[in-house]
């Protein structure tokens, strides 16, 4: 199963960062980056089934990372992509195995749910219109009926995972966590990101950047010097 998408730039440096996608998302983002691409009808594994359950999900990613795990490293994780990155850093520190950071960026803490409650029992019409609220990647969808056709079955399944999932009550982790926002996020405001801060016993930290849900794309630069910043000098040396 092909999980990890290694960043050809990084390759042979000595510090590295994991990004972890949002709701029906592929690895086909960022820079200077290992990418996780989660099985199911998306990218270049349309031949697979999605995962449906975050247990399964954090052991297969954390099992992805392993070959990694021998250099500094954070963990970036957008939308649905944050609560696998605060999964995933449970099952590190199990192993004795600490990102730098935790990046949860476009969600709340766990357990985040829709005030109106969850999408993937509902009509794929009214999935679409409550992912196309948030703009971005999602307004291509809704423009385009057979790229809708073709997401749509990875979306549902995402959305059911994250809709479902139970977080155990109080769980924290200790490695730092940094929270990020767009400051015009019609799914997450301010307010809800700053939930992050209950997650960990380690540093906690806020940052707001201008723009809406999708603030990644156009703020690329910023994130990553922000996340490695995160990681040890040594490490950012070796650049």
């Amino acid at each position: 199963m092909k999980w990890h998408r290694p960043e050809i730039a990084l390759s042979a440096r000595r510090r590295h960062r994991g990004l972890l996608p949002s709701l029906g998302g592929a690895a086909a983002c960022g820079r200077r980056a290992g990418r996780v691409q989660y099985p199911g009808p998306r990218h270049d594994r349309l031949a697979e089934h999605c995962v449906t359950s975050m247990e399964a999900m954090a052991d297969a990613v954390t099992a992805a990372l392993e070959p990694l795990l021998d250099r500094p490293f954070a963990l970036f994780g957008h939308s649905m992509g944050a609560t696998v990155g605060y999964e995933v850093a449970q099952h590190l520190e199990a192993q004795q195995a600490l990102p730098a950071t935790l990046f949860a960026s476009g969600q709340g803490a766990p357990p985040a749910r829709r005030a109106a409650g969850p999408l993937h029992l509902v009509d794929d019409a009214t999935i679409l219109a409550g992912v196309g609220a948030l703009g971005g990647m999602y307004e291509m969808v809704l423009a385009d009926p057979d790229l809708a056709e073709l997401i749509l079955p990875s979306l549902r399944s995402d959305l059911r995972l994250m809709e479902t999932y139970v977080p155990v009550p109080g769980r924290q982790v200790t490695v730092p966590v940094t929270a990020c926002t767009g400051d015009a996020d019609p799914g997450v405001s301010v307010a809800e990101a700053a939930t992050w801060e209950r997650t960990t016993t380690g540093k906690f930290e806020l940052r707001t950047y201008a723009d809406g849900h999708f603030f990644v794309a156009e703020r690329q630069e910023d994130l990553t010097a922000d996340v490695l910043a995160a990681l040890p000098a040594t490490a950012n040396q070796a650049d």
